[in-house]
């Protein structure tokens, strides 16, 4: 995400090296760069204009302190107007009032809605340990009520059964007196949407919204619809004032305007954003780390977060008990680490969260093959008998052969997945040893790219 615009400003920075201070003359041809960034990334024009006036009015004149270059100190006012526009500061779900808290969904259809709704589901239930219900209000679109059902099962959160016969109103009364009188603390409230704006939605939108009184209303919305992703947020925002926003689909648009013009033509917090398909892709919107991340700088804290909420802590202590005592790095261990990779993500995850340095590491690699490799890598290990896993010493000619008939691959490929476990078992024998620098040497060819 925002990769088309990270690089243009990455651009900005080396062109201002060399420069003594900021002035009218250079800051102006980098505003030039910047504004046509933006638009490029498809952000409104008034917020551009507005942006780059701000930008303008704090840059002109100023010193470059120390070792910064005027680039940087650019960079610097850049990224603060960045954190601003987004909003400041994460804005956190309203959890306060008396159960249920009533969180109403809104958006168009095709936005990602249903999907959203199991995914804050599970992170309210997850991370803020909530009870939680759910209950579909959408009679229109076909199978609805029962997608809900599925994803909130997924979810392992409560759903309160509707039908298409009933009024969504009669629904949504119906089902905040059942989280009542189960002592619910969270019902999350899904709406039908469709493929345009209508008198006949927003009528119905207006009713739920004035029969529920919800205490977070938060429209739902296709980031890569940029510029109509934004009208349309304020449409809705003029009829039931929004209290956040959240996008979807944002590891699919390169552009990013629409995250970084929902909050100034609104007013409404971007709150969640959603990234893939799987349940567990919901996450905190951060303006500081997005700002980072649009300037190449990445965003190490919500790869750690990332790290703690996916990583088993009881099998990384015990492979750091086991390495510790001297015993070898076996292939379970290796399948393990795997496993654990996969859970963050992914390489294509971790990568959109590194700094631009490390990122233009790996740039000459095919991520998605990267992705099958590991893929194929952990059916070949599945193929193996556990005598094999345990001591990798034992697997000679022919049961290579066993191995790579069974994983449906050729003998190369398990060999080539023998000489990767060699060399990360070679990585922590130096770990062992308490040699960081060694260790970090060791790691480069491990990763596609990394040379």
């Amino acid at each position: 995400m925002f990769e088309n615009l990270s690089q243009r400003l990455s651009r900005v920075v080396k062109t201002m090296r060399g420069e003594a201070r900021l002035t009218e003359a250079n800051t102006q041809a980098m505003l030039r760069e910047i504004r046509v960034a933006l638009l490029e990334a498809d952000v409104a024009l008034p917020v551009v204009r507005d942006l780059i006036a701000r930008i303008k009015e704090k840059s002109l004149g100023q010193e470059v302190v120390g070792s910064l270059t005027p680039g940087q100190a650019l960079v610097g006012v850049v990224n603060r107007e960045l954190i601003n526009l987004m909003g400041g500061e994460a804005a956190p779900l309203n959890l306060a009032s008396k159960p249920p808290v009533i969180v109403l969904m809104a958006g168009l259809q095709g936005a990602g809605k249903t999907t959203t709704v199991g995914k804050l589901a599970r992170w309210l239930r997850e991370s803020q340990r909530k009870k939680v219900l759910t209950v579909s209000c959408d009679v229109y679109r076909p199978a609805a009520i029962d997608q809900l059902e599925t994803v909130t099962a997924q979810a392992g959160a409560e759903f309160f059964a509707s039908n298409a016969g009933q009024k969504p109103v009669d629904i949504a009364r119906a089902a905040i007196q059942w989280a009542r009188t189960h002592y619910m603390d969270v019902l999350l409230i899904d709406t039908a949407g469709r493929l345009a704006i209508d008198e006949q939605m927003m009528a119905e939108i207006k009713a739920l919204h004035d029969a529920c009184e919800p205490a977070e209303t938060l429209f739902v919305v296709d980031a890569m619809q940029g510029q109509d992703a934004v009208n349309t947020a304020r449409a809705f925002n003029e009829a039931l004032t929004l209290t956040g926003v959240v996008l979807t689909k944002l590891d699919g648009d390169s552009r990013g305007g629409a995250a970084l013009s929902v909050k100034a033509v609104t007013g409404a917090p971007i709150k969640f954003v959603g990234v893939g398909e799987k349940l567990d892709g919901l996450e905190t919107f951060h303006p500081d780390r997005m700002a980072n991340r649009i300037l190449g700088m990445g965003d190490i804290v919500s790869l750690v977060e990332e790290a703690q909420r996916s990583v088993d802590m009881d099998a990384a202590q015990d492979l750091a008990r086991k390495l510790k005592s001297g015993s070898r790095f076996d292939l379970n261990d290796f399948l393990s680490q795997l496993g654990q990779m996969s859970k963050m993500g992914g390489l294509n995850a971790m990568l959109d969260k590194l700094p631009a340095q490390m990122r233009e590491a790996a740039a000459g690699a095919d991520m998605n093959k990267a992705e099958r490799d590991m893929r194929r890598m952990r059916g070949i290990i599945h193929s193996m008998t556990p005598a094999e896993r345990s001591k990798p010493d034992l697997i000679k000619a022919s049961r290579k052969r066993r191995i790579a008939a069974g994983a449906g691959v050729s003998v190369q490929e398990v060999n080539r997945l023998l000489k990767q476990f060699d060399q990360m078992s070679s990585m922590m024998r130096k770990m062992q040893k308490g040699g960081m620098a060694k260790m970090m040497r060791g790691m480069r060819g491990m990763l596609p790219g990394m040379r």
